[in-house]
């Protein structure tokens, strides 16, 4: 009966959490309440702060929920060539995210994150946002300082300065996508543009 209860608990906190991204990108963060969460759950309000002790909780479990620190991306590479060059992993762990942030759950939060939340309560997603770029800047600069020492690297190219070359244009690519992502494809234009960016870095 334990088991059984645990997994109905499961199911209702996913299908809060599929309510939640399904609600905020359609009203945006601060204009949905939580019955409103609730009712296209089709729980009570009540099992809503059963499993979230407000909307700020909510809003960052759903972000966790698809949230890909680039270190895990790279250990994914890693374990399938343990050999790669960390140049070589920082390229592939790029495309990988990129066709993982097509999946309809990643591509809708990082929408809502980036352009249906606002500085509400105790929803800050500015900060949120500046936690995750700065995080990912931390674990790109260091492989790309192991690609400088195993001189992977262009000459007179920083390891510093790769990374935010890398970032920014990452950061471009999302932003444009998320404005009409149906227009292409961010998997295979962002492949293009990546495999110039390593080709230009790369010694």
């Amino acid at each position: 009966m334990a088991r059984k209860t645990k997994a109905e608990a499961a199911a209702t906190r996913e299908a809060l959490l599929n309510a939640a991204e399904e609600v905020f990108f359609d009203k945006g963060v601060a204009r949905t309440s939580l019955e409103q969460v609730a009712r296209h759950a089709g729980v009570t309000r009540g099992a809503v702060y059963w499993h979230f002790k407000n909307k700020g909780d909510l809003f960052m479990a759903l972000i966790e929920r698809v949230r890909m620190p680039f270190q895990s991306l790279v250990e994914e590479v890693q374990n399938v060539d343990p050999d790669i060059l960390p140049l070589d992993a920082v390229h592939r762990a790029c495309l990988a995210g990129m066709s993982r942030l097509e999946q309809p759950h990643y591509r809708r939060t990082l929408s809502i994150l980036l352009h249906r939340c606002e500085f509400f309560s105790d929803i800050n997603p500015l900060e949120m946002q500046n936690e995750i770029n700065e995080e990912c800047f931390d674990e790109m600069l260091c492989l790309f300082e192991t690609a400088h020492e195993q001189h992977q690297l262009r000459e007179g190219l920083t390891p510093e300065v790769a990374t935010r070359l890398l970032q920014a244009a990452l950061g471009g690519l999302f932003h444009d996508w998320l404005r009409t992502p149906d227009r292409y494809s961010l998997s295979e234009r962002g492949a293009e543009i990546i495999d110039a960016l390593i080709l230009l870095i790369r010694r």
